[in-house]
């Protein structure tokens, strides 16, 4: 059997199953998986494998990719099933697991008074807990984590070593007598409280009081805040200083977040899942929420407790928290204690510890439903270490750098693909420094010696200096939206060649042009660029991802030509920048091409247009813009504005939206409503996106459709667009098991470096 079966106590299930049903032989782990043998009645084979495919007995953490069975001769007649040494005749590749959300039994016990564990904040089993965040270096047994300063006591060790218990080498094991501690200090570290009780008790009160907390969990520290509460939100807001990206919010039940959001049946099970990852939710209208929690967007990320610190506080009374990295602006999520305090001091008022250390801090991933099916938006806890695999092989391994911003990387070894968690902004030096030591920590958990370095096209991202900085590799350039595509290729298992709308903010050209809504016909070794959005000038670099005015002043020029001047659109232009001096300086780049660029980025219309609707002139964070242009929408427009696509003869298609904007200014004109206007625009790109790949379709006769890039993370568009491709019979496959954003991009990267055909 191949799949997520090692390290998740898959061999304990096996052996309890066979046991049960009176089935003989052996079972052990392998360099692809699991083999087991079995002797006994055909009933009962099937009946095992059956309920090894199904809840109850199959493990919450085990993912059975394929099952291949055969007939063997029988070589001896065993008496008993037995669990074999694993077979070590080559690398071992799935030691390491992910972090996983507390399961049911273990919080049954946790409530349950007369179980020794009652009350137990580090309470797990094989089936739930921490993992990748606490081990140091392989193989994955106690000592090479951060729990080897804990000895388990009798009754630990018992069940650790019993193979027939849920505990059966769970390396985290422990009990209140032989592990890890909590207690509650206030922000210069005096103890305020120390028994279990007395931490949990204070802490509560202390939250519902309006104060913040820094909680040490899984993965590293949260910001808590009771999410009612608009005074104490605003407050970590400023302390944070993070002034507009929405918070993540935690409850302990569906039946609570179903208060505040709208919990469809896919959702409920996303949020109930072992990853137990924070989901977008549509909000519902009259919420208590704070509004300082996520303004500016219609949706709430939720997740639910995953760790059991959260249940046992949540217990106390709590209803709803910001549970939001513990970190400044956007450095990397703080682990260690005394940083905490250094660095979070004026941020929390107490700070919850415990003295088991985190090795890795990881943080909460984040998803959302694209047709009814879970897509991740940051891949990290729960998701990660977690291999991807492959239809194919790779020669040699391969280390794969991602892009700049919201970077990943990846490491290629044989049929797996290894990405990292979510890291973060490389431009940051903080997250840089912990780029670089997070390479050589996944490095070393795999033991990946990499022949070949990939990284982007961009001669200016600081992902690339680092693969060319390195010796004796050699180093592949792969082009940005080409890497989205194969991302999407490589998850779905697809080898032919593929139809990839690619739309997002930057990337770099094989022209030198800055693309962002591209139509690629591509397959691993190889693309084309069989159409674009057509090219408008971009001024001021950096400053446009930024500045909305850029952008704007930039693509109403194009759409009317020698029409346009800023005292005739002063009406207009003034909303969004009322400087007269700036707007003169923006005009003059873009007519003297002075620090200006070529682009075909989509990203950058969803600014343009949000800005001349009023919903403002500036990104603080990534996307804001586009996010409070897709929360304007108002449903149930079907109608959309115009377009055109127009070239070929040899050269790709373009598709112009200068008829979509003259549209948006003759409707602003006509005081149409932001929601409308809003949802003509976003129809618009569905129906231009969707007459792109038919174009493409005719052209190549190939149907499979791949879609990739942060544009995608708009729910609505992606929603649309995938209905519309579908009704037109087109296959339709997009990122699910890693971001359609940047984060993705490492996955593609390694892709394609391992089927390059060979080069000199």
């Amino acid at each position: 059997m191949t799949g997520l079966v090692q390290g998740v106590g898959f061999r304990p299930a096996v052996y309890r199953i066979a046991r049960a049903l009176g089935l003989t032989g052996f079972v052990y782990n392998d360099t692809k998986g699991v083999t087991i043998e079995l002797q006994g009645q055909e009933d009962r084979v099937i009946e095992f494998l059956n309920r090894l495919h199904s809840s109850p007995d199959k493990p919450p953490m085990a993912q059975i990719n394929s099952c291949n069975r055969m007939d063997v001769s029988i070589v001896e007649d065993e008496t008993d099933f037995t669990i074999r040494s694993s077979d070590g005749t080559g690398p071992a590749l799935s030691q390491v697991t992910a972090d996983m959300a507390t399961c049911g039994d273990c919080l049954a016990e946790m409530v349950d008074k007369d179980d020794f564990r009652y009350g137990y904040p580090f309470i797990n089993c094989t089936n739930c807990g921490p993992r990748y965040s606490i081990v140091r270096t392989i193989p994955y047994d106690r000592p090479n984590t951060t729990m080897s300063p804990f000895e388990m006591c009798a009754r630990c060790a018992e069940q650790y070593a019993d193979v027939g218990d849920r505990r059966f080498h769970a390396q985290p094991v422990a009990c209140g007598a032989c592990g890890p501690k909590i207690w509650l200090t206030d922000n210069t570290g005096k103890r305020i409280a120390s028994s279990t009780e007395e931490v949990l008790d204070e802490t509560a009160r202390l939250l519902m009081n309006g104060k913040i907390a820094a909680i040490k969990g899984i993965g590293g520290f949260h910001l808590a805040v009771d999410a009612l509460n608009e005074d104490a939100v605003q407050r970590l807001r400023q302390r944070k200083r993070r002034d507009h990206k929405p918070f993540a919010l935690m409850a302990d039940s569906i039946e609570t977040i179903a208060e505040y959001a709208v919990v469809s049946e896919p959702a409920e099970q996303a949020l109930r899942s072992p990853q137990s990852p924070i989901l977008l939710l549509p909000r519902k209208d009259g919420s208590t929420i704070a509004p300082s929690v996520a303004g500016g967007v219609r949706t709430l990320g939720f997740m639910l407790c995953y760790a059991p610190i959260h249940h046992l506080l949540f217990a106390r009374g709590i209803n709803i928290l910001v549970m939001t990295s513990g970190n400044i602006s956007d450095e990397p999520l703080i682990c260690e204690n005394d940083k905490a305090l250094e660095r979070l001091g004026s941020v929390a008022d107490i700070f919850l510890m415990h003295d088991r250390d985190i090795y890795r801090q990881v943080d909460d991933s984040i998803i959302h439903l694209v047709d009814e099916k879970p897509a991740l938006l940051r891949r990290a806890r729960g998701y990660v270490p977690t291999p991807i695999i492959t239809e194919f092989m790779t020669g040699e391994d391969i280390f794969a750098a991602g892009p700049d911003l919201k970077n990943t990387f990846c490491f290629a070894k044989q049929n797996q693909m290894i990405c990292s968690e979510h890291i973060g902004d490389l431009a940051d030096a903080e997250v840089y420094h912990h780029y670089i030591r997070s390479i050589e920590h996944l490095r070393g958990l795999f033991e990946v010696e990499p022949k070949i370095a990939v990284c982007d096209l961009h001669p200016g991202y600081l992902s690339g200096q680092y693969v060319r900085s390195l010796t004796g590799l050699k180093v592949v350039e792969v082009q940005h939206h080409w890497a989205h595509a194969a991302s999407v290729m490589v998850e779905h298992g697809v080898t032919a060649t593929v139809i990839g709308l690619i739309c997002d903010g930057t990337g770099y050209g094989t022209d030198g042009a800055i693309w962002g809504c591209e139509c690629l016909v591509a397959s691993l070794e190889s693309f084309e660029r069989f159409g674009h959005l057509a090219y408008y000038d971009l001024a001021g670099a950096d400053k446009a991802s930024k500045e909305a005015a850029r952008p704007a002043l930039a693509l109403l020029r194009q759409a009317y030509a020698g029409q346009f001047s800023l005292p005739e659109f002063a009406w207009l232009v003034d909303t969004f920048e009322p400087d007269k001096a700036r707007q003169d300086m923006i005009l003059q780049q873009l007519e003297k091409g002075v620090n200006a660029v070529k682009t075909s980025s989509l990203g950058r219309v969803f600014d343009a247009v949000a800005a001349m609707l009023g919903l403002g002139s500036y990104n603080h964070f990534d996307a804001q813009l586009p996010m409070a242009l897709e929360a304007a929408i108002e449903l149930g427009i079907e109608e959309h504005y115009d377009f055109e696509i127009a070239g070929g003869a040899g050269k790709p298609l373009e598709l112009d939206l200068s008829a979509m904007l003259r549209g948006v200014v003759a409707d602003l004109r006509s005081d149409v409503s932001r929601g409308v206007i809003s949802a003509k625009f976003h129809n618009c790109l569905a129906a231009a996106l969707l007459a792109m790949a038919q174009r493409a379709r005719e052209s190549t006769k190939i149907n499979t459709v791949a879609l990739s890039g942060g544009v995608f993370c708009n729910g609505y568009l992606i929603n649309r667009l995938v209905k519309l491709l579908k009704n037109d019979g087109f296959c339709v496959l997009l990122n699910r098991n890693v971001p359609s954003n940047d984060g993705g991009i490492s996955l593609g990267q390694a892709a394609i470096a391992a089927n390059l055909p060979e080069r000199d």
